[in-house]
């Protein structure tokens, strides 16, 4: 850490400072979206001792039930940032449909998407956890933004972060010029600047992280290259094998790390399980930013057209090395 204190804010003044025709929205989006991390944090924090754990007794969307964490992050995320004036229109997760701007509240020229509570069956376990988020600018006229300001491909994100709820709550986040990261201290409830410039290592730990309890649903291109990662084919091997199953944790982990994080399409979810818009096109920008690279296994998942809000895909990130020859087993099997 460095020797002398940077808070988040401080950090945010500072990079507006080196770009003379910022116009301070996207500063105040980011102002906003720590207010709702530290809300969040608070309620995690204390998820054992009050009435906040286990299900609200509906389904989200996707036909999984929604705990109560994953209804009241969403809240927070939804009050922390209808009134900014900066926002035209939200999406998120949890939520079918657009997330409209209320109409006593001015709008602006940006575009938020948001997973509140990622990871979030890992609540009553207390594993991390934690909230992904992924800004736009709108391509839209008029006051209120439109699904197409929300469909936009990966490499069209102006900013994109994380926050992650564990031992430490840490928020991570690029504008496109690198990645830094802040851990919160509660005691003063501010973000401390704690990874100036965040790069993926190279080489990176031998580290692959994947659910192998889906293996015998993978394709034949999957399993052999975690045949590859494992040594069991005679060529490769040397690699751990680390899974949380919590996407925000494992992917932290292999952003400060190195290795590949996979999440592979199999016979049950042909088109993936991770959502591209709320999960997997934030991250990859991350990833990018961070030396690093992110595929759907063939494709780079910023340059994905989405058709719809809540598309799914599989994912790959890491270091480019394992990436790339994931695309290499896995080029047949698309």
């Amino acid at each position: 850490m460095d020797r002398y204190v940077v808070t988040l804010g401080r950090f945010i003044i500072e990079s507006e400072r080196r770009h003379p025709g910022a116009t301070g929205a996207l500063s105040n989006i980011l102002y906003d979206l720590t207010l709702a991390a530290k809300l969040i944090h608070r309620e995690v924090s204390k998820a054992g001792l009050v009435d906040i754990l286990g299900m609200a007794g509906k389904e989200n969307v996707h036909g999984e039930e929604v705990r109560k964490l994953d209804e009241y992050a969403h809240d927070v995320m939804f009050n922390a940032m209808d009134h900014n004036g900066q926002l035209c229109v939200m999406a998120s997760e949890e939520e079918e449909g657009l997330i409209h701007i209320p109409d006593k509240f001015p709008t602006g020229d940006y575009v938020l998407l948001f997973d509140p509570l990622d990871g979030s069956s890992n609540i009553d376990a207390n594993i991390s956890i934690g909230t992904i988020f992924s800004i736009h600018r709108r391509i839209s006229e008029g006051r209120n933004g439109t699904l197409e300001d929300c469909l936009q491909p990966g490499y069209k994100q102006v900013a994109a972060g994380y926050v992650m709820y564990g031992s430490s709550t840490v928020l991570v986040y690029t504008t496109g010029q690198g990645v830094a990261g802040f851990t919160l201290d509660p005691s003063i409830g501010e973000f401390l600047l704690s990874h100036r410039e965040i790069r993926i290592p190279e080489p990176g730990k031998q580290i692959y992280s994947a659910n192998e309890g889906n293996f015998a649903r993978w394709s034949d291109g999957q399993k052999k290259l975690v045949d590859y990662f494992r040594g069991d084919d005679g060529n490769g091997g040397g690699f751990s094998h680390r899974y949380v199953g919590s996407l925000v944790a494992d992917f932290h982990r292999t952003l400060l790390y190195g290795g590949i994080f996979m999440y592979p399409a199999d016979s049950k979810s042909p088109n993936g399980k991770l959502r591209l818009l709320y999960e997997a096109a934030p991250l990859a920008m991350i990833c990018e930013q961070a030396g690093g690279r992110a595929t759907d296994g063939v494709r780079d998942i910023s340059s994905l057209e989405p058709g719809e809000l809540h598309q799914r895909t599989p994912l790959y990130m890491g270091n480019r090395e394992w990436v790339d020859l994931a695309g290499q087993y896995l080029g047949g099997d698309s």
